[in-house]
């Protein structure tokens, strides 16, 4: 694992979570719900919540990874640092996935907090959010044996 790893299971930021497996399939449906509500939104010209609910459909799929793998974060940031130690260093998922969350991330922080969106980044963000949601049910179906 990585030092990162390491630093987010030492200030409980991440943790281990035995039940983590029975609540990945509860993860995925909000995810998939986040995702229509984006789509929902953008066809609305709401680009400000398109952006937002894009962003909760990727951290919710990205959730439901780290439940695959009997894990919790208590932070959004070590969420995205478990998802490189457990899926990208292990080769499972495309760093750039977990860069497209990471940017996602931001641009949710702009959305929300200085009401900045734009209608390309919400579009943009539609987009990666659908990808996030199809890697992740593949991912899960395959830690889960389904």
């Amino acid at each position: 694992m990585n030092s990162e790893f390491d630093d987010c299971l030492r200030s409980k930021k991440i943790r281990e979570f035995s039940r983590g497996k029975t609540l990945v399939d509860k993860e995925l449906r909000t995810a998939e719900n986040d995702l229509g509500d984006a789509k929902k939104s953008f066809e609305q010209q709401g680009y400000k919540w398109a952006t937002i609910q894009s962003y909760y459909s990727m951290f919710h799929s990205a959730r439901a990874l780290l439940y695959a793998k009997n894990y919790r974060e208590k932070s959004h940031y070590c969420l995205i640092i478990s998802l490189r130690a457990l899926y990208v260093e292990q080769r499972l998922l495309p760093v750039t996935l977990v860069e497209s969350l990471l940017q996602a991330k931001r641009l949710r922080e702009q959305a929300d907090y200085y009401d900045e969106w734009s209608q390309a980044s919400a579009e943009s963000l539609l987009k990666a959010a659908e990808k996030f949601l199809a890697i992740a049910r593949q991912l899960t179906s395959k830690t889960l044996g389904k």
